[in-house]
């Protein structure tokens, strides 16, 4: 629909075009064609940027469980390129105490995958643009190119407002509950000349963890994930690359032998903020708008891609009742609904990934001893490791 799109009652409105944003309107009209939906998304209207690989493009490398592959598959939107993880070995540096999962102790076929922010996001952006066709009412708007369009529908009567714009830790305006970490993470790609394929490797500093997985540029190749505290990751962004691949080899030993190169370095702020009420009235928070993590575990777009599939299947659900009543009354009751449905999940993520970002950087004796003792009981006890690896893969149901 071009015209009149102020005057139109919607069904639901979802603000953000961002992966979490694109997967709750693809599940959406994948359930119900008929829904009467818009999507207002502040990217530009054409691929063009993320397939060539524009500068502002997001290259960091994100962690998808298997879940989000499975839930991703149901609107053909799983990204190519996506190495697999067959094997996670966490440690924390210069202490005792080390766990390994692997792919063949749950029966999976992968852990998990790593993809490009930007393969995920175009990826979505394709699947989503097949369903219009079969979606008359469905209205995709970018608010660059006509933000006089985008206030007006924003404005305009709606049944369910998503909010799906959530943005990175230190761009975000609202502030509700959480913390700062005091910490940022330094992401860049990494060559090694003694790689280990389909190898994720989980190293808590003193500082704050460092990750390193598995890249789409090949086998020799891995995505860095190195937190510490702000000035130490500066210092760390200016250093020339013999510098600091020295400085890296320093923190992560030989298992991989030499770093060779590095490219791409990044800072990202990184902390935690969470809303107590992901739904008030006709709103709904989902993903980074309602929830933003630490990166510890790999957990944030998991998180928001189970958001936005649950939303999905009740608003669809809902919406194609021949009789549903579309009142703000029994809009908000749905959304109450969903809002306990998840509350588990984010409860359970949130705090685990809290947790260890705080409890592996204390340098607090019994902690580290603690630590060292957790992670070995994780080791030997596989039940205790499988009930941990399955809240990773799929979540809590």
């Amino acid at each position: 629909m071009k015209s009149n799109l102020n005057s139109l009652t919607w069904d639901v409105v979802i603000q953000g075009g961002g992966p979490v944003g694109l997967a709750c309107a693809a599940w959406c009209l994948q359930q119900l064609p008929t829904l009467k939906l818009a999507l207002i998304d502040r990217n530009p209207r054409t691929d063009e940027a993320l397939e060539n690989g524009d500068k502002r493009s997001d290259t960091r490398g994100i962690a998808l469980s298997h879940g989000s592959k499975l839930l991703l598959e149901t609107i053909h939107a799983w990204p190519t390129n996506c190495p697999e993880i067959h094997r996670i070995h966490v440690s924390q540096a210069g202490r005792f105490g080390r766990a390994i999962m692997t792919r063949e102790e749950l029966h999976q076929d992968a852990l998990g995958h790593i993809a490009r922010y930007r393969d995920i996001h175009l990826a979505l952006r394709q699947a989503l643009r097949k369903l219009q066709p079969s979606s008359p009412h469905f209205s995709w708007i970018h608010s660059n190119e006509t933000p006089d369009l985008a206030s007006q529908v924003e404005s305009a009567e709606s049944a369910c407002v998503v909010h799906a714009e959530g943005g990175l830790f230190n761009q975000q305006e609202w502030i509700e509950a959480g913390r700062s970490y005091d910490q940022s993470a330094l992401v860049g790609l990494v060559e090694v000349d003694q790689p280990q394929a389909h190898q994720a490797w989980e190293r808590f500093t003193p500082e704050g963890p460092l990750a390193l997985l598995p890249s789409h540029a090949g086998e020799h190749f891995l995505n860095l994930v190195w937190c510490s505290t702000p000035s130490t990751a500066q210092q760390r962004l200016e250093l020339n690359e013999p510098d600091f691949l020295a400085a890296l080899q320093r923190q992560f030993g030989s298992r991989l032998g030499h770093f060779i190169s590095v490219r791409e370095r990044r800072l990202y702020e990184l902390g935690l903020n969470y809303r107590k009420e992901v739904a008030v009235d006709h709103s709904v928070w989902i993903g980074n708008a309602a929830q933003t993590l630490h990166p510890v575990a790999g957990q944030g777009l998991n998180l928001g891609l189970r958001d936005a599939y649950l939303l999905a299947e009740k608003l669809a659900w809902f919406f194609s009742r021949p009789t549903h009543l579309g009142s703000a009354n029994s809009v908000a009751a749905l959304l109450q609904d969903y809002a306990r449905t998840r509350n588990a999940d984010r409860k359970t993520t949130i705090g685990i990934t809290d947790f260890l970002a705080r409890v592996f950087t204390s340098q607090f004796l019994p902690v580290v001893f603690t630590r060292g003792l957790a992670l070995s009981a994780l080791q030997w006890l596989p039940p205790l490791k499988t009930s941990l690896a399955r809240q990773m893969m799929f979540g809590r149901r």
